[in-house]
C-alpha cells in the first residue's frame, strides 16, 4: 500500500511538473473571472508611458502592459463619445443601433434630450447579468435618459444591463465648472446672445422714440415686440443658461444624488464607489465597468495632482486618472482577486487637440497619428490604447500589432461570462481570446469600417497573406488653418458638407509601411492600386447590404432640451440637491 501511495505521489508530481501550467490555464478559464473595464474619456494613445510618452507619469497604466497584453492598433468603432461607447457596450457600428448623426449634432447634448441607446439593444451587461454576474458602471454614461416622461429611465444604464449605477448620465463639460467659457452650442449661443441684445436695442430705440415723439407707433406694437423678444429669450435662455444645472448632475441608480455637481469631490466620490462595489462583490463574478471623466474638459483635477506633471491641467489629468486606475487595482489585490480579474484598459476615442486655451493645450497627444477626437478617418481620432490583463491566463508583456477594435470587448467578455452572443443581429466584434493567448497570430477582423457619424469616411483592408493593412480614405476633413493637423477654427471637424472633401479615387495607405498616413499612394507608385482599391470598394458594398434602416437617435429633435424629461432631484425647475455631503471622505 505505501508503495503504491508513494507511485501515485510520483506520478502527480511529474504531471504537475509536466503540465502544471497547461492544467492551471485550464482551471481558471473554465471559471467565470470577474470583469473590470477602464475607459477613459478623450486620452490620446500617445498620453501614457507604455505608448511612449516619457513626460507624463502613468506608473499604473503601464503596470497592466507589463503584466499583460499591449495592442498597438486598437481602434474605436467612433471618434465621438456617444457613438463610440454605444459600439463598446453592443459590440456593433453605431450606424446599426442610430447612433450615429446625419447632422451636425454626432452626439448627445442634453440630459433632457429623448435619444438613447434603444431598449432593443443588447449591452454586454445584459448579457453577463443572465450568467448570473452582479453588473455595475462607475462615471459617465451619455446614452441617454428618458424617452417620454422625466422618469421613465428608457435609455438609463439600469434598463441597459446594469445591476448598479453611480455617476454621470451625460458628460462633462467647460459648462460644468464656475468661470469657464461655454462649451455646449457656444457658436449658437453667441448668435443666440446677439439676436436677443439686437431685439432689446430695437425695443429700447421704440420705446425712447415714442417718448419723444420721434416714432409714431402704437403703444400695443411695442408691448407685442417686447413680449416676443422676452419669450424668444425665455426660450434659449431656460436652457443654454442653466447647464450646469440640467446636465452636470450625478446620479445613484435611478435618484439624482447632486445637482449640479460639487467638482471638487467627484474624483473621490467615483474612486469610493469603485471599491466599494469591489469589496461588496468580492465573492463575484461581478462587472465593474469604471468609466472616467477624466480627461475631458473642463479638466478639474483636485489639489493634490495641479501642477504636478509637466503638461500643465492636462498632464496633471491624466495623472489624477492614473492614480484611481491604480486605487482601483490595489483594492483588487487587497480582496484577493487580482488573478480572477479580467481586467481592460482603453480610450473611447482619440484626443482633443483643438481643446485649447490660449497657448495651453487642454486636449490629448495622438502621437505620431494624424488627426484627433472628430475625425473618423484619421488614425488619430480612431486608435487608442488597449491593455487586457488576466495573470496565468493571457501572457504577460506581450505587444500585439492585429488590428482590433472596441467593440471586440462585446464578445470576449461574453465568451468568458460563458454566455451566447445574439443571433438575431449583426455583431461586429471578434472573440479576442484566441489572439490575446497566443492561439492564434491573426485577427479576425479582415475589413474595418470607419464612420464619421452616418458618413463612411475611410475604410481599412487587413491583407492577412501579406501583412499590409491598406486604407482608403473616401472623405477626410479640411483643417482650419490649412496645414494644421486640425479644425481649430471649427473646434471641432465635421463629416460632412463645405468642411470635408471628397476624393475620387479614394486616398490610399499601408499603415504598415506608413502609420502615419504621409504618403498617399498612386497607381505610379503602388503596382497594386487599383486592386485594392477594388478589393476595398467590394467590402463596403457588402458591408452596406448588412445594413437596415433604424430611427436615428441623434435627430435635432431627439437631441434638443425637452423640459419634460429633465431629470430633477425636486419640483421642477427648482432642481438642486447635494445628498452627498455627508457620504464623502479623503482618498
Amino acid at each position: 500500500v505505501i508503495l503504491l501511495c508513494f507511485r501515485r505521489y510520483l506520478l502527480m508530481a511529474l504531471t504537475s511538473c509536466l503540465f502544471g501550467n497547461t492544467f492551471g490555464l485550464s482551471a481558471a478559464m473554465d471559471s467565470k473571472p470577474n470583469i473590470l473595464l477602464f475607459l477613459a474619456d478623450d486620452l490620446g494613445i500617445g498620453d501614457i508611458g507604455c505608448y511612449g510618452n516619457n513626460t507624463i507619469r502613468t506608473p499604473n497604466i503601464d503596470r497592466l502592459a507589463r503584466e499583460g497584453v499591449k495592442l498597438t492598433q486598437h481602434i474605436a468603432a467612433a471618434p465621438l463619445c456617444t457613438p463610440s461607447r454605444a459600439a463598446f457596450l453592443t459590440g456593433r457600428y453605431p450606424i446599426r443601433s442610430g447612433m450615429a448623426s446625419s447632422n451636425g449634432y454626432r452626439a448627445l447634448q442634453w440630459n433632457a434630450g429623448s435619444g438613447g441607446l434603444p431598449a432593443n439593444e443588447t449591452t454586454f451587461a445584459r448579457l453577463l447579468q443572465q450568467q448570473g454576474y452582479t453588473t455595475g458602471l462607475i462615471g459617465k454614461w451619455h446614452q441617454g435618459v428618458n424617452c417620454e416622461s422625466s422618469n421613465d429611465h428608457c435609455h438609463h444604464p439600469l434598463s441597459h444591463g446594469f445591476d448598479y449605477f453611480y455617476g454621470m448620465p451625460f458628460t462633462l463639460l467647460n459648462n460644468c465648472q464656475e468661470n469657464k467659457p461655454p462649451e455646449l452650442d457656444a457658436a449658437l449661443q453667441a448668435k443666440l446672445w446677439l439676436y436677443s441684445q439686437i431685439i432689446m436695442l430695437a425695443v429700447l430705440t421704440l420705446t425712447a422714440g415714442k417718448l419723444t415723439g420721434l416714432i409714431s407707433i402704437r403703444w400695443k406694437i411695442i408691448a407685442c415686440f417686447t413680449l416676443l423678444g422676452g419669450l424668444f429669450f425665455i426660450s434659449w435662455y431656460s436652457s443654454y443658461g442653466f447647464v450646469q444645472y440640467w446636465n452636470c448632475i450625478l446620479m445613484r441608480n435611478h435618484d439624482v444624488t447632486e445637482q449640479p455637481m460639487r467638482l471638487e469631490r467627484t474624483a473621490s466620490l467615483m474612486l469610493k464607489e469603485a471599491v466599494s462595489f469591489i469589496k461588496r462583490n468580492r465573492h463575484g463574478p461581478f462587472l465593474l465597468f469604471v468609466s472616467f471623466l477624466h480627461v475631458h474638459t473642463p479638466l478639474f483635477t483636485t489639489a493634490k495632482f495641479l501642477g504636478k506633471s509637466r503638461h500643465g491641467l492636462y498632464g496633471d489629468n491624466v495623472e489624477e486618472m492614473d492614480w484611481m486606475v491604480g486605487r482601483i487595482l490595489d483594492s483588487l489585490e487587497k480582496q484577493g482577486l487580482k488573478n480572477h480579474t479580467f481586467t481592460y484598459f482603453a480610450s473611447d476615442h482619440g484626443g482633443h487637440l483643438e481643446a485649447q486655451a490660449g497657448a495651453a493645450q487642454l486636449g490629448g497627444w495622438n502621437g505620431i497619428y494624424k488627426g484627433g477626437k472628430g475625425m473618423g478617418g484619421w488614425e488619430g481620432g480612431i486608435r487608442v490604447p488597449g491593455v487586457f490583463r488576466w495573470p496565468g491566463v493571457l501572457p504577460a508583456g506581450t505587444v500585439i500589432d492585429e488590428p482590433t477594435s472596441l467593440m471586440d470587448v462585446y464578445p470576449t467578455i461574453v465568451h468568458l461570462a460563458g454566455g451566447i452572443l445574439p443571433q438575431d443581429r449583426v455583431i461586429d466584434g471578434r472573440n479576442l481570446v484566441p489572439l490575446l493567448q497566443g492561439k492564434a497570430q491573426k485577427s479576425e477582423h479582415e475589413f474595418l469600417f470607419h464612420y464619421c457619424g452616418s458618413y463612411l469616411h475611410a475604410v481599412r483592408w487587413h491583407q492577412k497573406d501579406s501583412g499590409a493593412i491598406w486604407k482608403a480614405h473616401y472623405v477626410t476633413p479640411v483643417f482650419h488653418p490649412p496645414g494644421a493637423g486640425a479644425c481649430y477654427a471649427k473646434g471641432i471637424c465635421p463629416c460632412f458638407g463645405e468642411g470635408v472633401t471628397h476624393h475620387d479615387p479614394p486616398l490610399l495607405f499601408d499603415l504598415s509601411r506608413d502609420p502615419s498616413e504621409a504618403q498617399p499612394l498612386s497607381a505610379d507608385t503602388e503596382p497594386l492600386f487599383d486592386t485594392v482599391l477594388r478589393k476595398i470598394g467590394r467590402a463596403v458594398e457588402e458591408h452596406r447590404r448588412t445594413l437596415t434602416a433604424v430611427p436615428e437617435q441623434l435627430s435635432v429633435y431627439n437631441v434638443v432640451w425637452k423640459p419634460w424629461l429633465q431629470p430633477c432631484c425636486g419640483t421642477f425647475p427648482f432642481c438642486w440637491c447635494d445628498k452627498e455631503s455627508d457620504s464623502t471622505r479623503s482618498w
